[in-house]
């Protein structure tokens, strides 16, 4: 079994997924709302449905007729928080990097011309 974040990343890689988490970012949608920007077939929307709902992005419900898809972002805020690991490692890369060049330059007017 797939752990959550290899599951989001998946499911994210897919531009038509990420398109229709960024329209349930707006709020609750169906599927016939969903699936009206694609040309691809109503198969190929359930696929890409339930490839979110298995990653937990989205949660399907029931009120009569009608299937709201309603956005899930938790696992969103996980990826958030791994991706945290990795910027607060380059910032601090980066701010060694910037002392460095401050170090060359105050070296550099030192040595400079009068």
């Amino acid at each position: 079994m797939q752990d959550h974040l290899s599951a989001t990343f998946s499911a994210l890689a897919d531009p038509t997924r990420r398109a229709m988490l960024a329209r349930l970012a707006l709020g609750e949608a169906s599927v016939k709302e969903l699936a009206e920007p694609f040309h691809i077939t109503p198969p190929a929307i359930t696929k890409h449905l339930k490839v979110l709902e298995k990653a937990g992005l989205i949660t399907r419900g029931r009120a009569a007729q009608w299937r709201p898809c309603k956005l899930d972002a938790a696992p969103l805020r996980e990826i958030s928080d791994w991706v945290e690991q990795y910027r607060q490692h380059w910032e601090q890369r980066l701010d060694r990097l910037e002392d460095y060049l401050r170090q060359l330059q105050s070296e550099g007017s030192d040595h400079g011309t009068d």
